[in-house]
């Protein structure tokens, strides 16, 4: 009887050691985490996962490697932890973080679609009903990582705790050019649309230009100089025509760029809230 008792206390004992030495491996891999040695942690997350054979720390453990891999850009590499971190929740909270956590490096690389489709799979879900003001924030973000500037306002207006986002994403919106109306504009009135994007020295150019092709066409058909005003038409007038269009065209993306890029480096640089 003294004897089973004595195996036993030292089993306990053996298996409290164990116990121990999984918790500090853990805090060691945190530690790294929080100082930024990213790899070191992955390393060392990596090793309690092999040795510890109960799998408690799995998924604390699959978490930090993944969030590893998204502070390393390493964003295929943490979609697959994070994964391995949501077959692994113990509850219903880990197991929504990890799902959420998968959205975000979706949104971070611009698969935007992808992102979409798990944000509309986690809100059909029942048992994150009370998750849906989190879902509705995540689908704005995605909304701005796809340049969609108008529809992320519509959905951070549904946050209360989103309004300074809502009103960000719709003056963004309300500065952006419309390029359909750019290219309109000059399809109707050549250099209009380089007007409309403040580019006024290119309006008058490609205005003058095409002002004087026109003429020296339509004065080459009225004096019954037929080729001349096909040769002009075809390779000069029409050219300067298209190259209008397509100038105005570029000058509205490359001002919506600017502005984005804007909006974004606010985002990354001043915003206090919680980001991709």
């Amino acid at each position: 009887m003294k004897s089973s008792l004595i195996i036993l206390f030292f089993l306990l004992f053996i298996d409290a050691f164990g116990q121990n030495s999984f918790d500090e491996q853990f805090r060691l891999a945190e530690e790294l985490y929080q100082q930024e040695n990213f790899f070191d942690a992955i390393t060392e997350a990596k090793r309690l996962l092999f040795f510890d054979e109960s799998g408690n720390y799995n998924y604390d453990a699959y978490n930090l490697i993944a969030q590893s891999y998204k502070q390393g850009a390493k964003f295929s590499d943490a979609i697959r932890y994070f994964t391995l971190a949501e077959i692994n929740a113990r509850n219903k909270d880990e197991l929504c973080k990890a799902r959420t956590d998968i959205i975000r490096v979706n949104i971070l690389r611009r698969t935007t679609n992808r992102a979409l489709k798990l944000l509309d799979s986690l809100q059909a879900d029942k048992r994150f009903a009370d998750k849906k003001d989190e879902i509705t924030y995540w689908r704005g973000w995605a909304y701005i990582f796809a340049d969609e500037w108008e529809k992320a306002s519509l959905e951070f207006a549904k946050v209360d705790s989103a309004k300074e986002l809502a009103v960000l994403t719709k003056q963004v919106d309300e500065e952006l050019y419309s390029v359909t109306m750019a290219k309109t504009l000059s399809y109707i009135i050549p250099g209009a649309g380089q007007f409309y994007t403040g580019e006024y020295l290119s309006g008058l150019l490609s205005l003058g230009w095409n002002v004087l092709w026109g003429y020296i066409t339509i004065k080459a058909i009225v004096d019954e100089r037929i080729f001349d005003a096909v040769m002009v038409s075809n390779f000069l007038w029409l050219r300067f025509y298209r190259g209008n269009l397509q100038n105005a065209e570029n000058f509205a993306k490359e001002k919506n760029l600017v502005i984005s890029n804007k909006a974004l480096h606010y985002l990354q640089n001043e915003f206090s809230g919680l980001k991709p």
